[in-house]
């Protein structure tokens, strides 16, 4: 190649470099510019961890209590809150016991009451709220305990928002004005609102009683996104406005998890773009001949995981292994997974110390660039002493996978890498499917295979930058442990 061409392709690598970067400062930016005109302030109650979201101007406000769903957080359901605290609304957001930055082990049912009434008593002595016009939203999980909140509290709250519900004992008088939100992607989401509302008395609109109800189906969306709508988002808005009278005008859109997945995509983008020099010599040209064995470790891996977790389901609880809800299970099944997939594809060669440093190096950049902005947006990626402690073991459970998807792609073209992604990704997902399938107690891994290709893909973008198999494990075991582990909850 022509010095020339080699100048002019720097030229526009650095090109990218800054544009890069200017879009992850244009993101934190607008993320930020979202709390202009109001006050957003983080406390502890009762040993909860809670935040307010409120405008600056409010007096005699109403109040809406905010509840999560399983394995979410007060950071999850923060685009409902910005919305409404811009429409004149006194939010309060908080975290259930065991998720996110509540030390507390979960406790259905009982465990979910104190935490609302907890909520309901550090919301009602505020300044600047009405503590006689407060309402309840709850999303999934959260939705039930805002339901069953909103039944037994009638006078307490004036109007109950259900997105994504599961169930409660509502009637054609409690709760209070109840709006039900579904999302067009989520059918059995919306089959239970759909017999909720029937149960409730149908559609009614006598919001001065109590009795008005309704049924929101928004399109386009599923368990999760739905809480990222503009159309949901504004339907609370209006139904709230309904049984409250109207508050002061707001055009506000949350647009903060669109500037957080630009950021995160200028992230890789720009790592990409310093590829040629960080990447280490290429060594895996060596090891393509041994593309069937690998292909036939990865297919034999999740079969014998799969069957090594049934047969302990039968001996003890996998789902609260490790007192983190669904992570002992899923340390074992990768674990295990690991194991076969190195036994059966893989020769491998020392790691390094510089292999190493760049693991440490890979994880570093990952948990910037995925989790720092998301800490604000919609994950709580900063850990509590109790989750903390348990990463590094998950992490030694995660590595031999890792290791040898790394070995696996080292060295290889980007038509191959691809491959890998997709191919790891089904096998994973159906192998994953079938654990849930054979040991029901694991259901609520269903939340983490949607997002479980996003995930490898950007571990194979970061990972595939330096191209060393022993750094590929180690970082991507580091980062996708601490992912699990700000996901799930804590027990008992």
């Amino acid at each position: 190649m022509e010095p020339e061409t080699v100048s002019k392709l720097s030229r526009r690598r650095l090109m990218v470099v800054v544009a890069c970067l200017l879009i992850i400062g244009l993101s934190w930016g607008m993320v930020w510019r979202a709390q202009a005109g109001l006050v957003v302030r983080p406390f502890t109650h009762d040993g909860i961890p809670m935040r307010v979201i409120m405008p600056v101007t409010a007096q005699k406000a109403p109040g809406v209590i905010i509840a999560h769903g399983f394995s979410g957080s007060q950071q999850l359901m923060q685009g409902f809150a910005y919305t409404l605290a811009h429409a004149g609304y006194v939010t309060l957001l908080f975290d259930f016991d065991g998720h996110a930055a509540n030390p507390a082990p979960l406790a259905f049912e009982d465990g979910l009451a104190a935490n609302l009434d907890a909520a309901y008593a550090a919301l009602a002595g505020r300044e600047g709220i009405d503590p006689r016009h407060v309402a309840l939203l709850g999303h999934s999980m959260g939705s039930g305990a805002v339901m069953a909140a909103g039944v037994k509290d009638a006078d307490r709250y004036q109007a109950t928002i259900a997105v994504s519900p599961t169930d409660a004992a509502v009637t054609a008088a409690v709760p209070r004005n109840l709006l039900l939100q579904a999302g067009q992607l989520e059918p059995q989401f919306a089959a239970n609102a759909t017999d909720l509302l029937a149960r409730a008395g149908g559609t009614a609109v006598g919001f001065s009683d109590g009795r008005a109800r309704s049924f929101q189906l928004v399109p386009g969306v599923e368990h999760i996104t739905i809480l990222f709508s503009p159309m949901a988002h504004r339907g609370a808005v209006s139904w709230l406005d309904q049984t409250f009278g109207p508050q002061p005008a707001s055009d506000y859109t949350d647009m903060r998890m669109l500037w957080y997945l630009g950021q995160l995509v200028a992230w890789l983008v720009l790592i990409m773009a310093l590829t040629p020099l960080i990447r280490f010599p290429p060594l895996a040209r060596r090891v393509t001949h041994r593309a069937p064995r690998h292909l036939m470790g990865l297919l034999m891996a999740p079969l014998a995981a799969t069957a090594v977790l049934a047969l302990l389901s039968r001996v003890v609880s996998v789902g609260e292994l490790g007192g983190v809800l669904i992570v002992g299970a899923l340390a074992i099944w990768f674990g295990v997974m690991g194991l076969v997939w190195l036994a059966v594809g893989m020769q491998l060669g020392r790691p390094t110390l510089k292999g190493v440093l760049w693991g440490v190096a890979i994880f570093v950049f990952l948990w910037g660039a995925f989790g720092l902005l998301a800490q604000v947006v919609w994950l709580p990626w900063f850990l509590i002493p109790a989750r903390l402690g348990r990463w590094p073991l998950l992490a030694v459970a995660f590595f031999p996978w890792l290791l040898a998807a790394g070995w696996a792609q080292q060295g290889a073209s980007t038509g191959r890498r691809i491959g890998w992604w997709l191919g790891q990704s089904i096998v994973l997902m159906v192998g994953l499917g079938t654990a849930v399938f054979l040991v029901p107690s694991l259901f609520f891994l269903v939340l983490v295979l949607p997002v479980l290709p996003i995930v490898l893909g950007i571990m194979a973008v970061v990972g595939g930058a330096v191209d060393d198999s022993w750094a590929y494990g180690l970082g991507n075991a580091l980062f996708f442990a601490w992912l699990m582990m700000a996901l799930f909850p804590l027990v008992s």
